[in-house]
């Protein structure tokens, strides 16, 4: 699946919130191996080197786009080039830290149990990932998927949903961590633009469909589905236009 850096920064200080907000969540005062999986361009991997200057901060991610932006503007960081379920690393971390990217992942009771044993006692897990996916922005990307001319190539794209249940991550974790705190966020993003929930999509949650599709099809697509959502989500009297987010935040303290 292709990733386009400059897609997905459009819409940069709305993503990054609640990279901030989980990131305030974490109490470790002065952790010496913190790892950010699903680092993307770098821009939440650069957080935590704020927070933590004395630390060794790693970002890992799959997309070579997303690491060339990385590595360019963050040329001190150390990058690894890596999908999380397949991420093994040399030592244990301190802090095990991820923003928006675990919901690419299927089969989360085996995914996050993996993660948490590669943290050091008293150390943290803390992720945060979107779970919208009963909102028009994504059954509006299924339905177009299936009903379109390009059903056989992106019918097979449709999965579940990996995403839990607060309680069930609760029960998850509960009996590998000495606390575990979790929470959901709905936030309402006020966008501005032509079709700015579309263009949101576009540069995450399309990925998959459009990657798969040649360029015609694909413009062709993603208009059906841009045509879909505009309905969904009109613009307000003042020309913005309102998108509801809900979010799910997960801090735990590792035995």
């Amino acid at each position: 699946m292709a990733w386009d850096p400059t897609q997905y920064l459009r819409f940069e200080s709305q993503r990054l919130r609640p990279a901030v907000e989980l990131l305030q969540r974490v109490r470790d005062d002065a952790p010496a191996r913190v790892v950010d999986l699903g680092c993307g361009t770098g821009n939440t991997t650069a957080l935590l080197t704020d927070r933590w200057p004395g630390a060794h901060v790693v970002g890992v991610d799959n997309s070579s786009a997303m690491l060339a932006v990385a590595e360019h503007d963050h040329p001190d960081g150390t990058w690894v080039q890596s999908s999380i379920d397949q991420w093994i690393p040399d030592a244990p971390f301190d802090i095990v830290y991820s923003n928006a990217a675990i919901h690419w992942l299927d089969d989360h009771a085996s995914l996050l149990p993996r993660l948490v044993a590669h943290i050091t006692a008293g150390g943290t897990f803390a992720m945060q990932v979107p779970d919208n996916f009963s909102e028009p922005t994504h059954q509006a990307a299924i339905d177009a998927a299936r009903e379109g001319p390009w059903a056989e190539v992106l019918g097979p794209l449709i999965r579940p949903w990996p995403v839990l249940q607060p309680v069930e991550y609760t029960r998850l974790l509960a009996p590998l961590c000495a606390g575990v705190d979790v929470w959901a966020t709905s936030y309402v993003q006020v966008l501005t633009g032509d079709n700015p929930v579309a263009q949101w999509t576009k540069g995450a949650a399309l990925r998959p469909y459009l990657s798969a599709l040649d360029d015609d099809a694909a413009d062709a697509f993603f208009a059906d589905y841009a045509a879909r959502i505009l309905a969904a989500y009109p613009p307000e009297p003042d020309r913005t236009t309102l998108l509801p987010f809900r979010r799910v935040f997960v801090v735990a303290t590792v035995h």
